[in-house]
């Protein structure tokens, strides 16, 4: 079993702000993957499901971001989770928008959720850093986080929290290894899809397709002159 945990503001003024990414990812896994109707537990929005067959807890904590841990420490007591099962999505100043890390343990880094999630249940824990830039100066970071995306960025946090919820089975199957790379690599490449070359067209001799190119003819064989 494992909990899963969206930080975020409550209120329809916070909805739409850079601190409510977790809130937004949470709500795509949720929706995603099929999860029960939410449901008012633990102070915060409670939802479960399954994701590759094991259960999984969503919770989004209505306490206020500086008061997260009150909520997150409810449920995991409530059905005995231990914090290497806890898994924490938040907001990451330090990484661009689309950019994601996935780490366990390690401090709060300012981050006054991850603080009171600390105080509550210890630091060890998963947390999924989801990018969301940085304003250029320490001054700016608090209106920064509670400020809305631009319309510019909201298509891209859409296809970011897509990529993250469909990508969740691989970050649980990675988590038992201690090694989330499938999860981070299938993210990517669902924000940056490779680009397909087109094929070498074939050189015409005589008026028929040889395939041979500028390195060798259609048997492979080397050119002399």
């Amino acid at each position: 079993m494992r909990l899963l945990v969206g930080l975020g503001n409550p209120g329809p003024s916070y909805a739409a702000n850079r601190h409510n990414i977790g809130f937004m990812a949470v709500a795509a896994i949720s929706h995603r993957h099929g999860f029960s109707a939410p449901k008012s537990r633990f102070d915060g929005s409670f939802q479960e499901g399954e994701i590759a067959g094991e259960r999984v807890l969503a919770l989004r904590p209505l306490t206020y971001m500086n008061d997260s841990g009150r909520a997150v420490a409810a449920a995991s007591s409530f059905f005995k989770i231990d914090p290497a099962d806890i898994i924490v999505i938040h907001d990451e100043i330090e990484l661009v928008l689309g950019k994601i890390r996935v780490k366990r343990g390690g401090g709060a880094a300012g981050h006054n959720g991850l603080r009171s999630i600390d105080g509550a249940i210890g630091p060890d824990y998963w947390r999924v850093r989801m990018g969301v830039g940085h304003p250029g100066h320490p001054d700016l970071v608090r209106r920064h986080v509670l400020s809305d995306f631009s319309a510019e960025e909201r298509p891209v946090v859409e296809k970011f929290c897509f990529a993250v919820a469909d990508a969740m089975p691989l970050l649980l199957r990675d988590l038992l290894k201690a090694e989330p790379n499938g999860f981070l690599n299938k993210v990517n490449v669902t924000l940056n899809p490779p680009v397909r070359r087109p094929p070498k067209e074939k050189k015409v001799k005589g008026g028929e397709e040889t395939g041979e190119d500028e390195k060798g003819d259609s048997d492979g064989n080397s050119k002399t002159s």
